[in-house]
């Protein structure tokens, strides 16, 4: 038998049980109770006979008419079995039967004739009944006689029986509503376990901590009702939750993007970024049987492959601008080799006088030469080149100046990196007639670093500038891209950020002016400890 059946049955026998016991309670004591209630309202009646002015009078008198005239129109008022009047000799003066008027009571009326009033059951001419006796005093304060009410017993059981059917009845009716409300929470029981047995339930909960714990993604579960129920670790590593099982989902501290999809199904995945993390979140709506039973984000760290890009992207414009430039020297070399072999000496002293003296302009336009830490030289020399080849104006301004050694140089490379990049395709789409131009400087004040990057595109074109910072905000479109773009300006300002610093706008672009010459958006990044 399923352990709901046995709950159910159980459940129902407890009802029972309880009914029966509460029941009995009550048949125990209600003839007590109707005798007690059928004694008193026999004693008020005689009460209120044997202080009747008229009927003291007519005892005292023993006007036996009158007494008897009133003694039948108070029982047929009150509907007592009877009501019978005696004098002090215990001779009835009035009683239902006329032929017993003028002998002697059938009970004893010691008690009442003495002054007290006597209330039990007894058995009389007119059979069985709860009787009150309540003395008669006369003007001078003796008792001069009594009175007899009596309320049959067979009236007290017909009111024993009604109230047993009532009570039966709501006995009934009380068993029927808890065995209905026994099977409705069997059923629910049932929809909350999925219809599964205990032992399945604990199976279960066994598979899900091997399973959950074991997986190499982080996985977040919320319920239908948007309360966070599972939480891995891997997906407290990676999504650094303030909250815990059994908080709301909104106030668990989740970036807005990863709570997004967290609220939301999304098949595909969507980058995110979480402090100085990349992941890839997505989520599934669960259902069984047709019930709703929430949400399951899935996370992946796309950290690892984020900084292997860079780097592979740092390397591979290196890698271009070397073999451009090795290019470049071979068929230099070629013309200076063809020069001499003519004869040409002059011709080719001012052939290399030109190429040197446009060498010396490029990296002089700029002032790439001012910077002479290493890797931020290599980097730019090969960002120029890469902009050469997309027919893009790259220079370094003027005024930059870079001694020493960087501390965090992948660190600042990918800041630097992601806004040249952003610039450099800013600078390609741009719709203006202008020459597409990005200007790069580079500034050193002790050991913070500060980066400008402008460009000469349109401009920041979103109502809110300040949004290029947030997951997902972009103007490229790219498929192919996994968890898409926008997460370039994003991470790029949370790494400043970790270090203390920052990225701000400070011209989101769209026009020409004296601050802003190339027209397009102006990036500041201030870099704290970078030397």
């Amino acid at each position: 038998m399923r352990l709901r059946t046995q709950v159910l049955a159980l459940q129902i026998v407890v009802i029972l049980l309880s009914l029966l016991v509460g029941f009995g309670y009550l048949i125990y004591g209600t003839d007590d109770r109707l005798r007690s209630e059928y004694g008193q309202r026999a004693l008020a009646i005689a009460r209120s006979v044997a202080t009747d002015p008229d009927v003291r009078a007519d005892v005292c008198a023993r006007r036996g008419d009158r007494v008897q005239t009133e003694a039948i129109a108070v029982a047929q008022r009150t509907g007592a079995l009877f009501v019978v009047v005696a004098d002090a000799d215990g001779i009835r003066l009035a009683h239902p039967d006329p032929t017993q008027i003028g002998r002697s009571l059938s009970t004893d009326p010691a008690v009442a004739l003495s002054g007290r009033e006597d209330l039990n059951t007894d058995r009389g001419t007119l059979g069985e009944s709860v009787r009150a006796k309540v003395p008669v005093f006369g003007p001078t304060g003796g008792v001069v006689g009594l009175v007899s009410v009596g309320i049959s017993t067979a009236a007290i059981g017909d009111d024993l029986r009604h109230d047993l059917l009532r009570i039966a009845g709501i006995a009934v009716l009380a068993l029927v509503v808890g065995t209905v409300g026994s099977v409705l929470l069997s059923r629910r029981w049932r929809r909350l376990t999925l219809g599964l047995e205990p032992d399945q339930l604990t199976e279960l909960v066994r598979e899900q901590q091997a399973v959950l714990h074991a997986l190499g993604e982080g996985v977040l579960a919320v319920d239908a009702y948007g309360v966070v129920r599972v939480v891995n670790d891997e997906a407290r590593r990676l999504l650094a939750p303030t909250g815990d099982v059994g908080d709301p989902v909104i106030a668990v501290g989740l970036t807005p993007r990863v709570l997004e999809v967290a609220m939301t199904p999304t098949a595909t995945a969507r980058a995110a970024a979480v402090g100085e993390r990349i992941v890839l979140v997505r989520s599934h709506r669960v259902t069984r049987d047709g019930t709703d039973l929430g949400l399951v984000l899935s996370v992946v760290d796309r950290t690892d492959v984020e900084e292997l890009g860079r780097e592979v992207d740092a390397i591979r414009s290196m890698t271009d601008a070397l073999r451009a430039q090795r290019h470049e020297s071979a068929n230099q070399m070629h013309v200076v080799a063809g020069l001499i072999r003519r004869g040409d000496v002059t011709e080719a002293s001012d052939y290399l006088d030109e190429i040197g003296g446009l060498r010396r302009d490029a990296a002089a336009d700029g002032g790439l030469d001012n910077i002479a830490e290493p890797h931020l030289h290599a980097f730019l020399a090969a960002k120029i080149v890469q902009a050469r080849e997309r027919a893009v104006i790259l220079r370094i301004g003027d005024q930059s100046w870079v001694q020493g050694a960087l501390a965090r140089p992948p660190l600042v490379i990918s800041v630097l990196g992601n806004l040249i990049d952003n610039a450099l395709d800013a600078a390609v789409r741009a719709t203006t007639p202008r020459p597409a131009t990005v200007e790069v400087e580079v500034i050193t004040d002790g050991a913070t670093l500060l980066l400008t990057v402008a460009d000469s595109g349109d401009g920041i074109t979103i109502d809110v500038p300040g949004r290029v910072f947030d997951e997902g905000v972009t103007t490229n479109v790219a498929d192919t891209v996994p968890g898409g773009r926008g997460m370039g300006l994003a991470l790029a300002r949370q790494l400043a950020r970790s270090v203390g610093g920052d990225i701000t706008i400070a011209d989101p672009g769209g026009s020409t002016g004296p601050d802003n010459p190339l027209g397009g958006a102006v990036f500041v990044a201030v870099l704290p400890e970078a030397l």
